[in-house]
């Protein structure tokens, strides 16, 4: 009697699909808001919270949470959030709009380099000598990155290109955004996904409009279609991101968000006709190597805590 073959886990799989799906999407959300032109942030920002809150209640309607998306006992923690990640927003959308999308995206990986460092600071986490090795290889390669376009070092002229602005608002952006998974971390021990979600798209649409007065433009019908469209994929991106996680553990998943960079310059060439330089390439190569360096080691932490488990005998 011949043994049966044991049955394969396809959830990995599945939640490797679903994080390349988001991180597509993601992409196709940049690239609209890059093609809309230099719209101002906060319009921007507007759209893109309005229209996401459409794919979210869909989602909400069919996981049947509709009713209870809401109910919260941390009103003002999920507002504080949203306040927060709707400044991360703007910045990142005015850069956008003055970078090449290349370089943009590997900007933002500053991100989770950025989240080590406060994770040990404000939250007391412990970080070890590989951990800050990896973070400081990372924050020179987003130094080569950003090289070029910050005069202020190269020049002595001082910040003066739309450019230098740029890679200064995408790096404000990420070190806002490490923040806001700080506050996030905290909410998730008590709150659904999908309320945390759906509060921050609410509060991020309402905090917009009080960017009205520095001056909203009016839109032509082809850049209310991208803004739109932005909005909708914001939303598709952030609900397949979640059911990616929901499928597969973080060290699995997490390093294929570097394949936004791939996708950037591919749509950045042929989109916008940017050709990637040799230090976005260098420097994205150095923050990629690092990221996954951390990855990979906490990994190798998980495995280790999970082996000392299963030999310590019950106390």
């Amino acid at each position: 009697m011949g043994s049966s073959a044991a049955p394969i886990d396809v959830r990995p799989l599945l939640a490797i699909g679903l994080k390349v799906a988001s991180v597509t999407v993601f992409v196709g959300m940049s690239t609209l808001i890059k093609a809309g032109g230099q719209v101002p942030a906060g319009q921007i920002v507007f759209y893109r919270s309005l229209f996401a809150i459409v794919p979210i209640l869909i989602f909400l309607a069919w996981q049947k949470e509709l009713r209870t998306a809401l109910h919260t006992q941390k009103p003002v923690s999920h507002i504080l959030r949203g306040l927060v990640g709707v400044s991360s927003m703007i910045l990142s959308f005015f850069a956008l709009t003055r970078l090449p999308l290349p370089d943009a995206i590997t900007l933002n990986y500053a991100q989770p380099l950025l989240v080590v460092i406060f994770g040990a600071v404000f939250l007391g986490e412990t970080v070890r000598i590989y951990r800050w090795s990896a973070v400081v290889i990372g924050l020179v390669g987003v130094v080569i990155i950003a090289w070029p376009n910050l005069t202020l070092f190269t020049s002595g002229a001082g910040i003066e290109s739309d450019q230098a602005w740029g890679v200064a608002a995408m790096l404000g952006s990420a070190t806002i955004s490490a923040c806001v998974v700080l506050l996030v971390r905290r909410l998730v021990l008590t709150e659904k996904s999908s309320t945390i979600v759906l509060w921050f798209s609410l509060t991020s649409t309402v905090a917009a409009l009080f960017t009205i007065p520095f001056g909203w433009i009016s839109l032509t019908p082809l850049q209310y279609v991208f803004l739109i469209g932005a909005g909708l994929c914001g939303g598709v991106a952030q609900i397949l991101m979640t059911e990616s996680y929901r499928h597969g553990d973080v060290s699995i998943i997490a390093p294929f968000e570097y394949t936004s960079m791939i996708l950037g310059i591919i749509i950045g060439y042929l989109v916008f006709g940017e050709v990637p330089t040799s230090y976005m390439i260098a420097g994205g190569a150095i923050v990629i190597a690092s990221g996954i360096f951390i990855i990979w080691r906490e990994h190798r932490l998980g495995l280790e805590r999970g082996k000392a488990r299963r030999v310590t005998p019950p106390q």
